[in-house]
């Protein structure tokens, strides 16, 4: 069995904070830019916690706990706020967690008593540990249309498809009250295309200056919601240029049916469904779509 210290690999990003490189699926756990600033930037500041009024209490789904950092950064959030957490986590591997704790560096990022309020949580009933596909039918029977907040936080698509497949992302939404909002980094249009499949309705969450450097990463991320997504400064309708992105091939969706189809599967039906697709004349290729735009390639598109 490969060892937690060759599998992650400690690293600390642009604004100090704490992060981890996952030699297994080949990509970080943040932004290189910082950690700290992608849990405030992309999901505690679209998370609209100022609609609640103090006392009011907040309930959330983390999907991929890893960590810890979003929900280290929302739990501060709400404490600011006087607002409650009610708080589910799924995340399949422990090492993350551990690893984080146990890091001079990543406790003293936070306020005191945060990273104890945060191992608590992941201690409780409410931390389901395996397959996030199976995990989230726990919640689905628990918390059905009863969530605020859904942070979905996985390695990108191509990385791992299984936890961004049209059938777990309707999952995800079935989750939400009528204003409640699922937040993500991700800008991909097969991802955007699930989400709207699902019968969201999105935004593109509007980075602060400063943490898109590269010309690719058009978008801060994407909320979604059941509602529409309008008057928040920290989000804005999908631009033209987006909307054309959800007319292409990369506009495809992922699929997993049986809820326990491999990675590589996957992403092979995806493609033949790709292919199909273009051969049909339906879609535009997304070569096309990136000249007209000049895009360049995301690892979050």
């Amino acid at each position: 069995m490969t060892s937690s210290a060759s599998r992650l690999e400690p690293r600390r990003t642009a604004d100090g904070s704490f992060s981890l490189f996952s030699r297994e699926f080949g990509e970080g756990f943040h932004s290189g830019l910082g950690a700290l600033a992608e849990a405030h930037s992309k999901f505690v500041a679209p998370a609209g916690l100022d609609r609640l009024g103090a006392g009011a209490t907040l309930r959330v789904l983390d999907v991929c706990v890893g960590t810890g950092c979003n929900t280290a950064a929302l739990l501060e959030a709400c404490q600011a706020r006087g607002l409650e957490l009610s708080w589910w986590g799924l995340e399949l591997d422990h090492e993350p967690l551990r690893l984080a704790l146990g890091d001079a560096g990543f406790c003293s990022q936070w306020q005191a008593g945060t990273p104890e309020q945060l191992a608590k949580l992941c201690s409780s009933e409410r931390m389901l540990w395996g397959d996030a596909r199976s995990c989230l039918r726990d919640v689905l029977e628990r918390q059905r249309g009863q969530l605020d907040l859904v942070l979905m936080d996985a390695f990108s698509p191509s990385r791992c498809p299984q936890l961004w497949t049209l059938e777990f992302l309707s999952g995800l939404a079935d989750l939400l009250q009528p204003q409640g909002r699922l937040l993500t980094y991700c800008s991909a249009a097969a991802i955007r295309n699930a989400l709207r499949q699902a019968g969201l309705q999105l935004a593109s969450i509007t980075a602060p200056s400063g943490l898109l450097k590269q010309t690719s990463d058009w978008s801060g991320g994407t909320a979604a919601s059941p509602s529409p997504l309008d008057g928040d400064p920290q989000l804005r309708p999908l631009s033209l240029m987006e909307e054309e992105h959800l007319r292409t091939n990369a506009a495809e969706p992922y699929r997993d049916p049986s809820g326990c189809t491999e990675r590589a599967e996957i992403l092979r039906q995806r493609q033949r469904a790709q292919v199909l697709a273009m051969a049909s004349g339906t879609v535009e290729g997304t070569g096309a779509w990136r000249r007209r735009w000049g895009v360049g390639a995301s690892r979050h598109q």
